[in-house]
């Protein structure tokens, strides 16, 4: 059978370093293009989950990943694909890079990389430089970050955090590519920071408004249809849309509810792994720690992702009702997943506040960054694993679990066993995303199925 060819506008925004003002540029491209009547599709590489939730509310529809690592590279550029047209088919696809555009994997040659991922999706690249503290040095650094090794097709330059028009013209005129925008300076447009990075969209009430002075600032300052055209020239895509019924399938008749934390406190989870347990027949309730005072009526399944609980840690002790609820459910064999933050919040304490007290364990913030890109093995039998399989996964966190396994270990990591496993429990620092390992969630949808 012929591969379909597809035809997808679209673009990858990199930068030469972490701190250029990526995220900025691309959100803004994104509300500014969506605001011009766009179908935008948001993407980011890489395992975060923060900017993607400012391309959701930046698009309307759900911001993806896009991590080789996490996924395997053959499942990138189908990926692209399935969110550019789920749940509408769009326009355009917007793909923030990560770090600086050659900076993956440690050790791995760039893999998982800005330029990984614009060669996986055949994608021009728009440089975006910061030229706060320079002039024409800049050509020099846009030269050699179009002409290095392996380097993909970049297209264009944005010029960000320019002092005067006339600093741009000079640094313009030291670039042999076109240059798509001047962004002047402007804090009024940042994202506030705290301990993990970027304040997610999802706490922020004034989020919207924000979006709304970038969106302007993007629509007055960057060429859109010169960005448009460069997206335009993007070649078509040969490879089939990925498709989560093809990866799993319901094991019973029934719809068993799966109890998906979110909210403030759980902000973190892919959205690829609620499409895929609704594709395994599941039907998928989102509940919000902070406030519901129970879990939705017929649970049975529940899945605790990533979020901040260490933030809302006072306002998820109050909520004692749903904490008792949650521990009989646990105890009662409910299967449950609980990757990072739910880890937190179903332990004994989280400094020193009491949470769920499903697990035998006490968690606190340290001052000691976590931040690792492994794969892991499964240390024995549990929900969603089996003794052996190998799992990409990452990390990202300044809290400590003491102590850091149970009976039964979910994971070994680096040498180490970690996590907290049984036949209905999975719980570990450890984040996956399933389009990369689809066993994970056809056996969490099995027992779901079983149980219910």
């Amino acid at each position: 059978m012929t591969t379909p060819r597809t035809a997808l506008p679209r673009i990858v925004v990199a930068a030469p370093a972490t701190g250029q003002g990526k995220t900025t540029v691309s959100t803004g491209l994104m509300a500014a293009l969506t605001r011009a009547g766009h179908v935008v599709s948001g993407h980011k590489v890489g395992p975060d989950y923060i900017d993607p939730g400012y391309h959701a509310l930046a698009c309307g529809r759900p911001g993806r990943n896009l991590d080789p690592h996490l996924v395997g590279e053959d499942r990138i550029a189908p990926l692209l694909l399935h969110g550019a047209r789920t749940p509408t088919p769009a326009d355009i696809a917007v793909v923030e890079g990560v770090m600086g555009l050659y900076d993956g994997r440690v050790g791995h040659d760039g893999f998982s990389s800005t330029a990984h991922v614009a060669h996986l999706t055949d994608s021009p690249v728009v440089l975006v430089v910061d030229i706060a503290r320079s002039s024409r040095s800049i050509g020099a650094v846009v030269h050699g970050m179009a002409t290095w090794r392996g380097a993909p097709r970049i297209a264009g330059v944005i010029l960000n955090q320019a002092g005067s028009p006339r600093h741009a013209a000079e640094v313009a005129s030291s670039i042999d590519l076109p240059v798509l925008g001047t962004v002047p300076r402007d804090e009024s447009v940042s994202a506030p920071s705290r301990h993990l990075g970027l304040v997610p969209a999802a706490e922020r009430d004034e989020a919207a408004h924000a979006l709304d002075r970038l969106a302007e600032r993007i629509a007055e300052t960057v060429d859109l249809d010169a960005v448009l055209a460069v997206a335009r020239s993007a070649p078509d895509l040969e490879v089939e849309a990925w498709d989560p019924a093809q990866e799993v399938r319901p094991s019973s008749d029934g719809r068993p509810v799966v109890a998906m934390a979110g909210g403030r406190a759980f902000t973190f989870r892919y959205a690829e792994t609620e499409e895929l347990l609704r594709a395994a027949g599941c039907e998928v309730v989102t509940f919000d720690p902070l406030a519901d005072p129970a879990l939705p009526p017929g649970t049975s399944g529940i899945y605790l992702g990533g979020g901040f609980p260490e933030v809302h840690a006072a306002d998820l002790t109050g909520n004692e009702s749903l904490r008792r609820e949650l521990a009989g459910a646990v105890a009662a064999g409910v299967p449950t997943v609980a990757e990072c933050a739910g880890l937190l919040y179903l332990c004994d304490t989280l400094d020193g506040a009491p949470m769920v007290g499903a697990l035998p364990a006490t968690a606190e913030m340290t001052a000691r960054l976590t931040l690792r890109y492994p794969t892991a093995t499964a240390a024995g039998d549990s929900l969603l694993t089996r003794a052996g399989e190998d799992v990409t996964g990452h990390e990202f966190h300044r809290t400590h679990v003491e102590p850091v396994r149970g009976d039964t270990a979910t994971w070994t990591v680096d040498g180490t066993a970690v996590g907290f496993g049984t036949p209905t429990l999975h719980a570990s620092y450890l984040h996956t995303h399933w389009a990369g390992h689809p066993r994970m969630a056809q056996r969490f949808a099995d027992a779901a199925h079983a149980h219910g």
